[in-house]
């Protein structure tokens, strides 16, 4: 079993628990204005086989079971090869690898479901509870992002990830959306708002394709404290709030 992918990074400490085995995976059907990893968007035409994979973990097993790591699969939009992840994560099981899928939840059902049932940690991206907010940044409804959110809360421990975008989607109506969406999923859900930057922006130049928030200010610790009361004042649970 192999797949296509874009890059990999064999000290991950941003995504997911403890030192990770960080495996980007080629192709994303969204084309959302602010990410800084646009390059992952076509497949790549570089393969690389479950086996192959897992032999390179083993080279650093011992930081990432002393560091309580293991691997995560990205993107790109992983669940685009919902097989591949799927035989990979079973051969983690096997060999007593923590594994955590990262996505955007834009994918079919029966995608995710191939991977969920084996996934010990997810970390689930969404770039706006408005569906009018999410078709201006990414091109797309939110629909079956949302469907699929609300399907995947309470299978295995999530951290929803939101990226604040001053003046796009930290509005009170936009973020009582989010606040509102979080309260509907079966189980509590750990929130990580993290800040927009502009860092990606040389990546799309390299590319040639024009950036698409080019007026947009990163987000200030302020944008973030002040989403973080905001959503308090709604009544989510400080404690669930990063």
């Amino acid at each position: 079993m192999q797949a296509q992918y874009h890059s990999i990074n064999t000290f991950g400490t941003v995504d997911g628990p403890g030192i990770r085995y960080v495996l980007f995976l080629a192709g994303c059907k969204l084309a959302c204005s602010f990410c800084h990893n646009p390059d992952t968007w076509v497949m790549s035409g570089k393969t690389i086989t479950v086996t192959e994979v897992i032999k390179e973990i083993e080279e650093y097993r011992s930081f990432y079971d002393s560091s309580g790591g293991g691997i995560t699969v990205s993107g790109g939009e992983p669940l685009l090869q919902p097989d591949f992840v799927a035989a990979l994560f079973k051969k983690c099981h096997v060999q007593g690898i923590h594994t955590v899928l990262d996505t955007s939840g834009f994918a079919r059902p029966d995608a995710l479901e191939k991977v969920l049932p084996l996934t010990d940690g997810l970390l689930f991206s969404l770039k706006a509870a408005d569906n009018k907010v999410h078709r201006q940044l990414t091109g797309k409804g939110n629909e079956l992002i949302i469907a699929n959110l609300i399907h995947a809360a309470g299978k295995c421990p999530m951290t929803l990830r939101y990226v604040i975008i001053p003046g796009i989607n930290d509005s009170d109506s936009d973020l009582k959306q989010l606040s509102d969406l979080i309260k509907q999923l079966p189980t509590s859900v750990q929130l990580d708002l993290l800040p927009y930057h502009t860092m990606g922006i040389t990546k799309w130049e390299a590319l040639k394709i024009p950036y698409k928030l080019p007026h947009v200010p990163g987000a200030t610790e302020t944008d973030v404290k002040r989403v973080k009361v905001f959503l308090v004042q709604t009544g989510l649970k400080n404690k669930y709030l990063g």
